[in-house]
């Protein structure tokens, strides 16, 4: 289940999120909490690629990111549940290619760690002009909001976002990617 992955995202205040809830009345709350993983020294982002285990209700997914030219590759290996909650008890790599790929850019597997963890609630919806997400998040103490569209053409897929904030009245905040806003304040 690998592909590449464009989205337009920007980050909304607490106003301009309660005011998209209305679009998003029909859409089912899922919940969603990403596990950060890397080492200590920040191995992975100095190889610029994230690595993640996000669970839901009755399932969970590896995902390993690298960024392209145009958007980020996105590697991810799904699993049961139990099997991620073991990955985060255990923390041992399973089989399969985001292992291979972390081995071949000679990452130490034993010095990868979670790092800490960040929860979302997310309302998504299909639309002509990409899949659309609103975001609620939280982590470290922080909670932030979010409205993310992956699409599958960079250029157009822009614009549709750019004319879809103009006419929601949206004034677009540059969103660094999850990760990093967990990164940056894990930081301070």
């Amino acid at each position: 289940m690998n592909h590449l992955e464009i989205e337009y995202k920007t980050l909304l205040s607490k106003t301009a999120f309660d005011n998209l809830q209305p679009l998003f009345k029909q859409a089912p709350l899922v919940q969603q909490t990403n596990y950060y993983i890397d080492s200590p020294d920040f191995s992975l982002r100095e190889h610029k690629m994230a690595l993640r285990i996000r669970t839901y209700e009755n399932r969970a997914e590896l995902t390993l990111k690298i960024p392209k030219t145009v958007g980020n590759m996105e590697y991810n290996q799904l699993m049961s549940l139990e099997e991620g909650e073991n990955l985060l008890q255990t923390f041992s790599l399973p089989a399969g290619e985001i292992k291979s790929i972390l081995e071949q850019e000679n990452i130490a597997l034993s010095s990868l760690e979670i790092l800490g963890s960040l929860t979302t609630l997310r309302r998504e919806m299909a639309l002509p002009i990409g899949l659309l997400a609103l975001d609620e998040s939280q982590y470290l103490g922080t909670t932030d909001y979010e409205l993310e569209m992956e699409v599958s053409d960079a250029e157009k897929g822009e614009q549709d976002f750019m004319d879809f904030l103009h006419t929601h009245g949206i004034s677009y905040q540059a969103a660094p990617s999850k990760i990093a806003r967990f990164a940056q304040k894990l930081a301070k």
